[in-house]
């Protein structure tokens, strides 16, 4: 029945044993950056469900880059003996487990840091994502190349510590508006230097060098992919045209994979609700590239991800909000096939 959805793939080390993927979904559910109780409890309710592959939601990397109060923290502060405790009920259930690191750069709020926001330039983030629910009412400080050094290093640090921590990857955000999306976007990237807005090579500039850090700290058998915004869905902003030259350059720098979402509009496509909706960023990625691209966005069937498959928008396909109203929904689309196979 699902042809395309049954079939194993490969991301970097890893085996994935079909192609649906439960996304980073935030589910405020830490306590001061902390693991509590009731986010084990969710992860491991949500594997018992059957994806292929987990994703946790976004762990701020550096205090200053924490998008919300009850966000995980993946920095220095961060709880490894609890952290330990969350891979183990993953991986109890039988499936990898990808933590997903984060700089909120201008999202950020002082209120929730107490901290300066920071960001590739000093102009507010028009993004439809941001801490506490809304866009940051702070102008950013401008980052200079101390700031750039200190917060490529705080993402190989995290990455190195979801490595302890027993995680079998991890995906660096640069989507929804967060600080790497906001060097990819010509909204929030005015700079002129070597991270220029005006070209594509310097809009991803950071994200390569941030990405090619973390993949040679954490060696080549720990899964790295980068979820790129890939348009902003706004006048002056990035563009579905962009995608396979920017995925061109970015596939240089060692990842194993992309998901492919939308940068200043956030996890939506103005005016579209249709499954895979942004289908066409995730098509254009794989035209520039032979390494697995997910998408997610709407969809709730496995007949609405067998056809994206068929169709080739995607290789992985992730199932977010309809999991989050039936934790089996991916054994129920599943388990059919396996059982005919």
């Amino acid at each position: 029945m699902y042809d395309f959805l049954q079939k194993p793939l490969q991301l970097g080390s890893l085996t994935l044993r079909h192609r649906l993927v439960l996304p980073p979904m935030a589910t405020e559910k830490a306590a001061d950056g902390r693991i509590t109780p009731a986010l084990i409890a969710y992860y491991r309710e949500m594997a018992k469900g059957g994806p292929a592959l987990v994703i946790q939601e976004h762990c701020y990397v550096a205090p200053e880059g924490k998008a919300s109060p009850h966000q995980i923290g993946m920095d220095g502060t961060a709880d490894m003996a609890a952290l330990k405790e969350l891979t183990a009920a993953v991986h109890a259930c039988g499936v990898p487990f990808l933590a997903q690191l984060s700089h909120a750069g201008s999202a950020a709020h002082t209120a929730v840091t107490g901290l300066p926001v920071v960001g590739p330039s000093a102009v507010k983030n028009p993004g439809k994502l941001a801490a506490v629910g809304g866009v940051s009412p702070d102008l950013p400080e401008a980052l200079d190349q101390d700031g750039l050094d200190r917060i490529r290093q705080a993402f190989v640090d995290a990455a190195l510590r979801a490595k302890e921590a027993g995680y079998d990857g991890v995906e660096i955000h640069a989507a929804h508006g967060y600080l790497l999306d906001q060097f990819y976007s010509p909204l929030t990237n005015h700079r002129t230097d070597e991270y220029t807005g005006s070209t594509l090579e310097g809009r991803t500039r950071y994200l390569q060098e941030v990405c090619r850090a973390v993949r040679q700290a954490v060696g080549p058998d720990f899964v790295v992919t980068l979820r790129l915004g890939a348009a902003d869905y706004m006048p002056g902003g990035a563009t579905v045209e962009e995608v396979p030259q920017a995925i061109s350059l970015l596939q240089q720098i060692g990842v194993d994979g992309f998901s492919i979402s939308g940068g200043m509009s956030a996890f939506f496509r103005p005016g579209h609700t249709e499954p895979g909706y942004f289908a066409e960023l995730s098509r254009a990625a794989k035209s520039a590239t032979a390494l697995p691209v997910m998408l997610a966005g709407g969809i709730t069937t496995g007949e609405q991800a067998e056809r994206l498959l068929e169709e080739g928008r995607a290789d992985l396909i992730g199932i977010a909000r309809a999991a989050l109203k039936d934790h089996q929904i991916f054994r129920k689309i599943v388990d059919p096939v396996a059982q005919r196979s």
